[in-house]
């Protein structure tokens, strides 16, 4: 009851931003700062990188935020009715956002930037698609494009430093790409399997060739199960890999359970370090960006792999 009370407060509250806010897409932005909104980190850095002093960010999802389960609350609300933008990434990472985003849709610029690739691109789980395109460098590439033609349209008068500064961020992200192929050729390729707490890195496996095993699916929205930990801990322990890993968005205890379960199977797997999945570090650290974050993770996988 207390659920559906929210959400009817909500979309009372949208009717009236909406009303008040129409028409707010044909403003002439050239003069002033833009205003945009991110769901995660990642969007935000490349909002940042693109818009530059353009573009004011405010990012709903910070260091350590799960957004398969993250709520908008009413100051998000807020947020998102004073934006003249707003980027999330779709596919269903937002899962619980998604009909608050799809409302404010409707009056609003709002993008969603994994929409816009092709389905023979997408990566599936069962009827669902994986929304963790970030970790194909390639492919977000493509997604975040989408903010730079998105700016384009919005501020036309500055439609030439836009395209610079989008082509600097796709440079960056290119040039990241070759490290971590390069980072991985030093990886022998029996040692190329990543196992984490849950199914976020399908799209880094495919592009880069690792065999992935997560414990948990692509969404953090149902727990493992003893059958899951089992399975897992058997998988490893046959396989001798020599490490998991622990994500920043995801409770330490799963990867724990099954550390203790290879033991059990007189095998010691080690915690091969921390990886940043759903969400970036820290604003004032190296994995504080989408350029640091991703740096982080290849290093701590060839390190602890390579082991």
């Amino acid at each position: 009851m207390r659920k559906l009370i929210v959400t009817i407060s909500f979309a009372a509250l949208f009717v009236f931003l909406g009303c008040s806010n129409r028409g707010q897409q044909q403003q002439d932005l050239s003069s002033r700062t833009i205003k945009a909104v991110a769901t995660t980190g990642m969007i935000g850095d490349a909002v940042t990188s693109i818009g530059g002093d353009r573009v004011e960010v405010t990012v709903l999802m910070g260091p350590g935020v799960d957004p398969h389960l993250y709520r908008a609350s009413e100051g998000d609300v807020t947020r998102m009715s004073d934006a003249d933008v707003i980027f999330y990434n779709g596919l269903h990472l937002e899962g619980r956002m998604g009909e608050v985003l799809e409302h404010i849709g409707r009056y609003k610029t709002v993008v969603a930037i994994g929409e816009a690739l092709p389905d023979d691109r997408r990566l599936h789980a069962g009827d669902h698609p994986d929304p963790h395109i970030w970790f194909d460098l390639n492919i977000w590439s493509v997604a975040v494009s989408q903010i730079e033609s998105t700016f384009r349209e919005l501020d036309p008068t500055h439609d030439s430093l836009y395209a610079a500064q989008g082509q600097a961020y796709i440079t960056l992200i290119e040039e990241t790409n070759q490290y971590i192929i390069e980072r991985t050729s030093s990886l022998p390729e029996n040692k190329r399997v990543l196992i984490t707490a849950h199914d976020a890195f399908s799209y880094f496996g495919r592009a880069y060739g690792y065999e992935v095993r997560g414990l948990q699916g692509i969404s953090t929205a149902s727990e493992a199960g003893t059958a899951d930990v089992q399975g897992l801990s058997t998988f490893i322990a046959q396989r001798q890999i020599p490490a998991i890993f622990v994500e920043t968005s995801v409770p330490v205890r799963t990867i724990k359970a099954v550390q203790a379960a290879v033991q059990s199977r007189n095998y010691n797997v080690q915690i091969g370090g921390e990886l940043f999945s759903d969400a970036m570090g820290s604003p004032d650290t190296p994995e504080g960006n989408y350029i640091g974050m991703v740096r982080h993770n290849i290093d701590t996988i060839v390190n602890a792999l390579s082991e």
